[in-house]
């Protein structure tokens, strides 16, 4: 996979931003551990002190001045912050389509097959995979936003890559799919589908895809 193919996650400071000042909490304590959960808590921390009168609860105080803690209730949650259910997603996780072919009825992809075509349909092979924080979980149970459409993800998920069923939409190589975040499903949802806390996939994502910041 090369470097401009792989998945990326859009981290927006502003959405967060936006979000804190939306709680409309008077200097809110605002929960900034996990490297803001995937986020980048540099950042993060610098542009909350500076458009905001939140205090911020972060891992290691040293290096942010003296409104931060190591210890406290959040009076913003995360889910929050981040936008992982209502207001501004601040993590949108992309990735691109590598390819697509023709899957026949009872063909199968991925590990193990264990997933079959019902009838002749078209997949995609679209980049993110376990080691970016997609997690195995969402094969069979999440979606992708591509081409105008949610699209599932089938099969079992992969290092580096997943399969997408695309039927007989018209996807093509570099076109652009949306697992979660602005133009896509919600962080909430994706944890309601694969198990998990959405905590557990943002920062996971960030913590292992390349990110890039966006307005």
């Amino acid at each position: 996979m090369t470097h401009d193919a792989a998945p990326v996650a859009r981290i927006s400071v502003a959405a967060i931003v936006a979000n804190v000042r939306g709680a409309a909490a008077s200097a809110p304590l605002v929960d900034l551990r996990h490297d803001a959960y995937g986020h980048g808590v540099d950042a993060v921390a610098t542009a909350l002190l500076s458009e905001t009168d939140a205090t911020l609860l972060v891992d290691d105080a040293t290096t942010f001045g003296d409104r931060v803690v190591r210890a406290g209730e959040p009076a913003v949650s995360p889910a929050v912050t981040y936008g992982w259910v209502d207001g501004v997603p601040a993590m949108t996780l992309v990735g691109t389509v590598l390819s697509t072919k023709r899957l026949l009825t009872g063909e199968g992809v991925s590990y193990g097959y264990r997933f079959r075509a019902p009838a002749d349909t078209r997949v995609a092979l679209v980049t993110g995979g376990y080691a970016q924080g997609v997690v195995r979980s969402a094969g069979g149970a999440a979606s992708v936003s591509l081409g105008h459409a949610r699209r599932p993800i089938v099969g079992r998920v992969a290092m580096d890559v997943c399969v997408i069923d695309i039927g007989d939409a018209d996807i093509a190589r570099g076109d652009e799919a949306v697992f979660f975040g602005r133009g896509g499903d919600t962080v909430a949802h994706w944890a309601a589908v694969t198990a998990l806390r959405p905590s557990e996939i943002v920062t996971a994502v960030g913590l292992h895809t390349r990110r890039e910041a966006v307005s």
